[in-house]
């Protein structure tokens, strides 16, 4: 798999749809709850900013959306996802504003946002740097673009982490879920996403972005964020 054709929209689309009523119990035992240390790491960055209009990409269940909207109680949150049955409940859960949309084509006018943000799923977009324009496009001069997503540390963690990702993880989460093939595909794309300089130069690609890497727990995940000139 070449980067960004990592998966078939159509086939992420339905594993999430799938798994959605799961969704956030499975990620939190998988991570061992260090999913929400993140999130809430990315909420904190994102309030010093002080938002007025932040737009959650590719939301699912609205982790990363809800975390924004109380740390910024005055910013109006939007979360965008085109699996309408994980928005349902990001909805359910809190989410006041919700869309469904396709990150490769977000129906927002230019300069709509001042923050952009997507936690764990321009990994699973079938064009990277497209998607990565569309946050772009819709962020204001000034404005701030933020990734979250999954990487692969260095040293000695390295090789034990690598085994857990391909031999344990699919079959903990196929348990979980009670969908035996929903995250098969997850050691793959992590292996083979831009993470630490090849996110960060995939980020100045799109024009006009100031790209900083922050390594969370030994690498394991990395924020990326961006101001846009």
């Amino acid at each position: 798999m070449g980067e960004g054709t990592i998966q078939d929209p159509s086939y992420v689309r339905d594993a999430f749809a799938r798994i959605a009523d799961r969704y956030v119990t499975t990620n939190h035992v998988l991570s061992l709850g260090t999913d929400i240390l993140w999130r809430r790491r990315v909420a904190r960055i994102v309030r010093r900013w002080k938002p007025e209009r932040v737009l959650d990409v590719a939301t699912g269940t609205g982790d990363l959306a809800l975390e924004i909207q109380d740390a910024c109680p005055d910013a109006e949150v939007t979360g965008s996802d085109f699996c309408a049955e994980m928005l349902a409940h990001a909805g359910r859960r809190g989410l006041g504003r919700t869309l469904v949309a396709d990150a490769l084509d977000l129906p927002f006018d230019d300069a709509s946002f001042d923050v952009v943000t997507v936690a764990f799923g321009l990994r699973n977009m079938a064009d990277y740097r497209a998607a990565l324009g569309e946050m772009r496009r819709v962020l204001r001069s000034g404005g701030h673009l933020l990734v979250l997503d999954f990487s692969l540390p260095t040293g000695p963690l390295r090789g034990p982490y690598r085994w857990y990702l391909h031999r344990v993880l699919p079959k903990l989460a196929g348990w979980l879920t009670r969908e035996k093939d929903a995250y098969e595909y997850l050691g793959g794309s992590i292996e083979e996403f831009p993470m630490g300089e090849g996110m960060k130069e995939l980020l100045r690609e799109v024009g006009d972005v100031d790209p900083v890497a922050l390594p969370l727990t030994f690498g394991v995940a990395s924020i990326y964020t961006g101001t846009v000139a």
